[in-house]
């Protein structure tokens, strides 16, 4: 059994359960799977094969459902990129994953006729309307680019769907390749295969028993692989019902599950902290909500205790990443549950945490936390060198330092070494780093992330400057055409040369200290 797979046999079971709500519109199982065939005829007649690679630049659109499950049934693999990325951040994903196929926002019109000579495997533009005028549009496009442009919805609408029978998938062929965040700055790409995501969807619908009578809350980014398990795949498993938030809002979330009688809410902190200090709350918009779900980085106990007793739902926290597909741990919904613990291991997946040697640590004591089970990843695109140090005798080395206690429930102590997390986002220092210095005017800079009231975190960059006419409102500028927003430094502080060890090395905890 696969994803697509299992939404063929719901829609075969139950043509007429609704898969997803979005802007007042209901979608069926059986329309659904048959917008699913329909596309991945298309791509095929388009040229994409088993094998190959197709990005995707979208959003919490019906878009994106389709894209994914098409992608997959025709036994390709799908790339989720983030559509906010910046032109720099994007063209590094589309370059390094091969793609031969984007589908696109159909805002993203500009930049894929200014770039598209530096993408010689892109042999087509998938482009999803968003506005009326879409078409007219692409007709204004250069005739080269224009060529390679075709329109979402006219590929759907005239292809048929028995042309294409369900191809049969190697459950250990790669489904998606995700882009995380790497120690180097560039990011690497976690290779997920089918087995990988389906166990993982199957385990975590399990573990937080999702039924068929849920509808769960869709405002997490779906090309995130928080949501892209939680809010998707393991939703569609059990039958349930998408509802999709194109945008997060606490009164789009609150106006959603009201009128739509929402069972299940999924989010980062960031949004249960917006949730919870939104002035026009009414408790009764929550009242259908079974179970809430945090997860992306930890949550305040403080929040997690306010929010409950205001909203009267309880948050089970969990933890994961991206090269797990990405659960590993959940807090039980049938027995204790531990504030400020990820949880217990979920089932078929096993958690420990060892000291350097690989050998488990005491109760109690800190030490990695790593994992093992069959929704670990096979490995980073066309990186053997760092799949061979993240992976070892078949447990992945999360690089997140933990503790367990004698009940079997696990704490992070803290994360990634150099980590930041914004909004449930992560930023990798280097990676901002880097971009400060290609700055013409800065000698060196350190980032490092400060405890923020929205966020969690937000980024703090220090600067040495070789020019001093140079202005925190010119970095934070240039920083804007090179990383993403959530990626840009909050505040910049100016200094005349940063900590470092005998060998040369920044201390960043001596800039945290410098801050206290």
């Amino acid at each position: 059994m696969n994803l697509v797979a299992r939404v063929r046999e719901t829609a075969l079971e139950q043509p007429t359960k609704i898969a997803y709500h979005f802007k007042g519109q209901d979608t069926s199982y059986a329309e659904f799977d048959q917008s699913i065939a329909r596309f991945a005829s298309a791509l095929r007649e388009l040229g994409v094969e088993k094998g190959d690679h197709v990005a995707f630049l979208l959003g919490n659109t019906p878009h994106f459902l389709i894209s994914l499950y098409a992608t997959m049934r025709l036994g390709a693999t799908a790339i989720p990129i983030n559509p906010i990325y910046t032109p720099d951040e994007i063209s590094y994903i589309l370059k390094d994953s091969d793609a031969k196929a984007v589908v696109a926002l159909d805002l993203l019109l500009p930049l894929i006729e200014k770039a598209d000579g530096a993408f010689p495997s892109i042999r087509t533009y998938i482009i999803c309307e968003t506005s009326t005028d879409t078409h007219g549009k692409i007709n204004t496009l250069p005739e080269g680019v224009r060529g390679k442009v075709k329109a979402f919805t006219s590929l759907v609408a005239s292809s048929l769907p028995e042309v294409l029978a369900l191809e049969e998938i190697d459950p250990h062929d790669s489904a998606v390749i995700l882009y995380t965040s790497g120690t180097t700055g560039r990011p690497k790409g976690a290779m997920l295969t089918h087995e990988n995501l389906f166990s993982n969807a199957r385990d975590t619908a399990d573990y937080l028993g999702f039924t068929t009578t849920d509808k769960i809350l869709a405002t997490l980014p779906v090309f995130h692989v928080f949501a892209l398990t939680v809010v998707v795949n393991a939703p569609l498993i059990k039958g349930a019902t998408i509802l999709l938030v194109p945008r997060f809002s606490p009164q789009s979330v609150f106006d959603m599950a009201r009128d739509q009688k929402a069972t299940v809410f999924a989010g980062v902190p960031t949004m249960y902290n917006f949730l919870y200090q939104f002035p026009q709350a009414d408790v009764e918009d929550f009242s259908t909500i079974r179970l809430a779900i945090s997860g992306g980085s930890s949550l305040p106990v403080a929040l997690l205790h306010n929010f409950e007793d205001k909203y009267k739902v309880r948050i089970s926290e969990g933890y994961g990443l991206s090269e797990a597909s990405p659960v590993t741990c959940f807090n039980p919904l049938d027995c204790e549950r531990k504030p400020g613990s990820i949880g217990k291991s979920i089932v078929n997946v096993e958690n420990r945490v060892v000291n350097a040697l690989g050998h488990d640590v005491g109760v109690g004591e800190v030490g990695e936390l790593i994992v093992r089970g069959p929704n670990v990843m096979k490995g980073y695109y066309k990186m053997p060198e760092e799949t061979a140090a993240t992976i070892r005798d078949g447990w992945l080395y999360t690089g997140d330092l933990a503790r367990i206690d004698e009940e079997g429930y696990f704490f992070i102590v803290d994360r990634k070494k150099d980590l930041v997390i914004v909004g449930g986002y992560n930023v990798y220092p280097r990676e901002v780093e880097e971009v400060l210095f290609a700055h013409p005017g800065v000698v060196e800079a350190a980032v490092i992330g400060l405890p923020d009231v929205d966020f969690g975190e937000a980024i703090h960059a220090y600067v040495v400057l070789k020019d001093e006419t140079i202005s925190r409102e010119d970095l934070s500028a240039y920083c804007a055409k090179h990383l993403a927003k959530y990626k840009i430094p909050r505040q910049f502080e100016f200094l005349e040369e940063l900590p470092k060890n005998t060998t040369g090395k920044i201390l960043r905890r001596s800039l945290k200290e410098h801050v206290k």
